[in-house]
C-alpha cells in the first residue's frame, strides 16, 4: 500500500504561481512513476505532469513551459511547480503513484490516488 498526501493548493490571481507538495508514504520502493493530475468541476481527470524512478517527466501540452514537476527522495515527497497560472488551471488536483513500467499521464495507470488539493486562479 502507499499513501499519498497532498498540500499547497490555495486561491491566486492569474499570471501568479502555486506549487504542490505531495507526501509519499508505504511500499514506495516499487513504485515506478508518479504524476500529478487535475479535475475541473464538470470534466473528467486529466493528467498534468508525470516524474518517473530516471528523472523523466512529461506534461501535458496544456501546461508544458508552465508547470515543472520535481521530486526530493530524502522527503518522499512529489513537487508540482506551477507558473503563469491561467483561470482554465483552476481545479483539484491529485498526486497519484504507480507500478506500472511506463510514464503515463493516463488516470488507468495509476494505482494510488491522494485526497486532492484545490486550485483557484482568479481572473
Amino acid at each position: 500500500q502507499v499513501q499519498l498526501a497532498e498540500s499547497g493548493g490555495g486561491s491566486v490571481e492569474a499570471g501568479g504561481s502555486l506549487t504542490l507538495s505531495c507526501v509519499l508514504s508505504g511500499d514506495i520502493a516499487s513504485l515506478w512513476c508518479m504524476g500529478w493530475f487535475r479535475e475541473a468541476p464538470g470534466k473528467g481527470r486529466e493528467g498534468v505532469a508525470a516524474w518517473d524512478v530516471h528523472g523523466i517527466s512529461t506534461y501535458a501540452d496544456s501546461v508544458d513551459g508552465r508547470f515543472i514537476v520535481s521530486r526530493d527522495d530524502a522527503k518522499n515527497t512529489l513537487y508540482l511547480q506551477m507558473n503563469r497560472l491561467k483561470p482554465e488551471d483552476t481545479a483539484m488536483y491529485y498526486c497519484a503513484a504507480s507500478f506500472t513500467s511506463i510514464t503515463s499521464l493516463r488516470t488507468a495507470d495509476y494505482n494510488y490516488w491522494g485526497q486532492g488539493t484545490q486550485v483557484t486562479v482568479s481572473s
